[in-house]
């Protein structure tokens, strides 16, 4: 009975062991990995400085090489208001950094051959099917007017992942459609995903489907797609297929417990707002909607979980979730000569757009430091990651700011390539 006892109690610390090790990454020093130790602390000693300063509340900020982090740094406080310290395992709203992982969802159905990226949407939505596109036109007085012409095809499952399906979002810009998407605010009292893939069918698209790359609810709408092709929420989905397989234990949807609730990191009171109708929410009140493209919230090590699982080309210890051939095929350029940038286009210059990701084409052009082959995204909210094959790194930035959102992101990509000396 003791021996009994005594082998519990040990395979209890084994699987203890290797449950703490499945929500972590192994470590490294700075030079290990190629990297200047000198020259990372100077980057923390600039989000330190700022935040003393109060240009920005806190940061987390996670740097890892050839499979190993090399930096973790929490700097700053996590709630303005109640000054406490930031700390690693803080909770932040990651907004559309949600879109890489609805869409790697959605690429495990499709490496399941249950849908192509050819069919149209309206194959599985039959309400986003022979929509009608807005044309504006202007006037002798100059004044707009909107013309509706009809879509010459229904936007495809691939338009969806390349944002050329012709949706678009209401929150920035002022083109006539972009209006009647704020007169509609189609995700305003919080819809389940079917009921706004129906509003959204109601609207007229911005541009023809396939022709121009325009950010939008398309990435929702995949939510809603995986939703009908695997029978269940989409949530759901996720943590059965993503989250809970990746360790990625703190990204969710609305953070209802009290003990994550007070890890949830929070901006300064007059830096709540993303555009318009679009102010900070508040995860802890749980909604109907579950948006595939800005609605979860995680920490810098979920998401970095996450990153080396792609930068791996589809697993993380010992477990396969996409094959290396379809994270390549993710992470090509999709746009080519046959889509046009929009006048709003978020990538940059010397970018294409991948199935859920920006792509970097050159190694110039772009003001900001990296290598042709990475990939990246951000949040509205001040959170961005990136991922360079070439020099097998990837860094997540965890900040809620949307004010300094863009400063942040190209100053990070400057100083940590700077750092770089292998």
């Amino acid at each position: 009975m003791r021996r009994t006892l005594t082998t519990l109690i040990a395979l209890l610390c084994v699987l203890t062991a290797f449950a703490a090790h499945a929500q972590t990454l192994p470590t490294a020093k700075p030079e290990d990995v190629g990297l200047s130790t000198e020259r990372l602390g100077r980057i923390t000693a600039r989000l330190r400085a700022d935040a003393e300063k109060g240009i920005i509340p806190g940061t987390v900020l996670l740097v890892a090489r050839q499979g190993k982090i090399a930096m973790f740094e929490a700097s700053g406080v996590r709630d303005p208001q109640t000054k406490a310290p930031m700390t690693r395992d803080a909770i932040f709203r990651i907004y559309s950094m949600s879109k890489p992982l609805t869409s790697v969802g959605l690429m495990l159905l499709f490496e399941e051959g249950k849908l192509t990226l050819d069919q149209p949407v309206s194959k599985y939505i039959p309400a986003l099917g022979n929509l009608k596109v807005g044309v504006e036109k202007v006037d002798g007085a100059g004044v707009r007017t909107l013309e509706l012409v009809p879509s010459r095809r229904d936007m495809s499952i691939q338009d969806l992942l390349r944002h050329t399906s012709g949706l678009t979002y209401g929150f920035f810009g002022d083109s006539l459609v972009k209006k009647e998407y704020v007169a509609a605010n189609p995700t305003g009292d919080s819809p389940t995903n079917a009921e706004m893939v129906e509003r959204l069918g109601k609207l007229p698209l911005a541009y023809q489907p396939g022709t121009t790359w325009d950010y939008s609810y398309s990435t929702d709408v995949l939510g809603r797609l995986i939703e009908v092709i695997s029978g269940t929420s989409l949530y759901q989905f996720q943590r059965e297929r993503l989250l809970d397989p990746l360790g990625m234990k703190d990204t969710m949807f609305y953070v209802t417990d009290r003990a994550r609730q007070e890890r949830l990191a929070e901006p300064f009171a007059d830096d709540r707002s993303i555009g318009v109708n679009a102010a900070f929410n508040d995860p802890r009140v749980p909604q109907r909607w579950e948006s595939g493209g800005g609605g979860m919230v995680g920490t810098a090590m979920d998401y970095a979980r996450f990153l080396q699982m792609l930068l791996n080309g589809g697993t993380l210890e010992g477990k396969r979730f996409l094959s290396p051939r379809t994270v390549a095929y993710m992470t090509a350029d999709h746009m080519g000569s046959v889509v046009t940038p929009g006048p709003l286009y978020l990538p940059g210059p010397g970018f294409g757009f991948g199935l859920g990701f920006a792509v970097r084409k050159e190694a110039g052009v772009s003001p900001y430091a990296g290598s042709v082959g990475e990939y990246n995204w951000g949040g509205a909210g001040g959170t961005y990651f990136w991922v360079d094959p070439k020099e097998n790194m990837f860094v997540v930035f965890m900040m809620q700011s949307p004010k300094q959102r863009v400063l942040y992101r190209g100053l990070l990509k400057d100083m940590i390539y700077a750092a770089v000396v292998k």
